[in-house]
């Protein structure tokens, strides 16, 4: 079983961003199903966006605009999982004028 969690910090404040929705998509036929959503919570962290994937694409959805954040008021981040690893934990590091992301533990 394969799990995805995230979590969203501001990096120009260093505190975790709560209140964030984040939606999990799968890439199907040229378009995107919805598979799940969560809001972080107060340490900016959902836990378990998704508790079993198949291989394939997926895209995250934050709505960092309901955050406050004005210039990127949706981050998208599209990633390949493999079915067969245990966990991917996929953050977004956020500030005002940039982001960036990488594969978590």
């Amino acid at each position: 079983m394969t799990s995805v969690s995230t979590h969203v910090l501001d990096t120009a404040t260093g505190e975790p961003v709560e209140d964030i929705r984040v939606t999990l998509e799968r890439s199907v036929d040229g378009g995107w199903q919805h598979l799940s959503d969560g809001v972080t919570d107060v340490n900016g962290r959902i836990m378990m966006l998704a508790g079993a994937v198949l291989t394939g694409i997926y895209r995250l959805v934050f709505a960092t605009g309901d955050a406050g954040n004005v210039f990127y008021p949706q981050v998208h981040i599209v990633v390949s999982l493999d079915e067969e690893q245990d966990h991917y934990h996929i953050p977004l590091l956020l500030s005002p004028y940039g982001y960036t992301t990488y594969r978590g533990s």
